[in-house]
């Protein structure tokens, strides 16, 4: 199996080093001193399951790698509809995208079925630009579980969690998606395939929504929120908004909200991706997150007055950020 990571970062260098320890032929895609860091000395995993070293190959070329099976996806969702120059060299006409994405993503009501199918998500498909450069056709949907920090360029702090689960938008269970299923598993990772992953989709981003422009904004940890009581409600409003949502375009959630609130504050002290990208000056992933299920609202009749205040406070935290 040939595998390209295109946005080694936390996330992508843990799943490549994963998937390298297990045999694939695992190339990543990265810049900077982290890629620097990984061509001398491998990907170094830092885990309570064990640290271990990936000497996969490192590149800033995709043209060095050539087509691949699978092409897993570890770039931030606004950045997919420039990232057509990096993805062409690794395509041929049976290359699976693994999007490794939070929130929403362009491909959802690909193969829905129903009222809603073949819908494009403006905010997260822009005048379908992402559709443009990653067919949807192309997409396996990827949840992750797993919380990863850089610790140092070309050292991966790996906290918790080693979930990805994975699923076709026809909900088939197809065999592109056990192949690369199996080989996760071989690499220590757990990855079922789920018959219907927008299930998984909609339990990540209870969390992501809501977890993700608060810790922004109030520069605090999930244990933080957790345990501030005026924090913790906003957030229980915010998920209950979000889980009538996703009722409404046909997706029933399976999970309590105290149980996702338990969950996340046993995180402990981890900063989320969105404050960390504030932190380090980086674009905030948040159209995924926020953007898209106000418009979902939208178009359902659904009303979110608390998801709207929040994403137009965060939206504008966002455009001072990147000014």
């Amino acid at each position: 199996m040939k595998v390209a990571v295109l946005g080694a970062g936390a996330i992508g260098a843990y799943v490549g080093a994963a998937l390298h320890r297990a045999g694939a032929d695992v190339h990543l895609v990265a810049r900077g001193p982290h890629l620097a860091a990984m061509r001398q000395h491998g990907v170094r995993v830092l885990s309570p399951r064990g640290d271990f070293t990936a000497r996969a190959h490192a590149t800033d070329d995709p043209a060095e790698i050539g087509p691949v099976d699978y092409v897993f996806l570890g770039l931030k969702a606004n950045s997919y509809a420039a990232c057509g120059p990096l993805i062409e060299p690794l395509l041929h006409d049976s290359t699976a995208v693994v999007a490794a994405q939070n929130g929403i993503p362009w491909w959802y009501f690909h193969r829905h079925g129903g009222p809603y199918d073949g819908h494009r998500i403006e905010s997260v498909d822009p005048d379908g630009a992402v559709s443009a450069v990653l067919a949807p056709e192309r997409a396996v949907g990827c949840v992750v579980y797993a919380a990863t920090e850089l610790e140092d360029p070309g050292v991966v702090r790996h906290l918790e969690g080693t979930r990805f689960s994975v699923g076709e938008p026809d909900r088939s269970v197809s065999a592109r998606c056990l192949a690369f299923s199996e080989a996760m598993q071989a690499g220590g990772l757990k990855c079922p395939v789920e018959p219907d992953v927008r299930g998984d989709i909609w339990v990540k981003l209870l969390g992501n929504i809501s977890f993700n422009p608060i810790s922004a904004l109030a520069r605090a940890t999930m244990r933080q929120m957790c345990l501030h009581g005026g924090t913790r409600k906003v957030i229980e409003i915010m998920m209950a908004e979000t889980l009538t949502v996703a009722g409404a375009v046909g997706c029933e959630v399976g999970v309590s909200i105290e149980r996702r609130l338990a969950g996340a504050e046993r995180v402990g002290d981890h900063r989320t991706s969105t404050l960390q990208d504030l932190e380090r000056g980086k674009p905030l992933e948040l159209d995924v997150l926020l953007a898209a299920v106000v418009e979902l609202a939208e178009i359902t009749g659904v009303e979110v007055p608390t998801l709207r205040t929040v994403h137009a406070i965060s939206d504008l935290l966002a455009l001072r950020s990147a000014a």
